[in-house]
């Protein structure tokens, strides 16, 4: 156990004299001057070609099922539906039906100081 304590104790020393340098770096980082970037030529890319055009084709509209009567199809059968349920009427809460709990104080008493001894003279 003594190791793994000597152990945490050189991985925070070792860490906290690395974020030394990191601090000391990146202040001489925001404290130089800005550097310019070069003037690169820019890439010409070639023109794109033009978007083809999509051939619009004249779409037939949808058949449609013709409703002829059907006799010999049996009616079709009723939902049930869902029975009501009772109510029932809760007897009502009594008044004191909690016990009555002790108070905590919120005063703290006063601790009696005895007076001290009478010295003794010295002659």
């Amino acid at each position: 156990m003594a190791s793994y304590n000597c152990f945490m104790l050189a991985f925070f020393l070792a860490i906290s004299f690395s974020s030394m340098d990191i601090g000391l770096a990146a202040r001489h980082l925001l404290q130089a001057t800005p550097i310019t970037p070069p003037n690169l030529p820019k890439p010409t890319l070639p023109p794109l070609p033009p978007m083809p055009t999509l051939p619009q084709g004249n779409v037939p509209p949808l058949p449609t099922i013709p409703s002829l009567p059907q006799p010999s199809m049996p009616s079709l059968p009723t939902i049930p539906t869902i029975p009501t349920v009772p109510q029932f009427a809760l007897p009502p809460l009594l008044a004191n039906s909690l016990p009555n709990f002790p108070t905590i104080p919120t005063t703290i008493p006063s601790i009696p100081f005895l007076s001290p001894p009478p010295s003794t003279t010295t002659p």
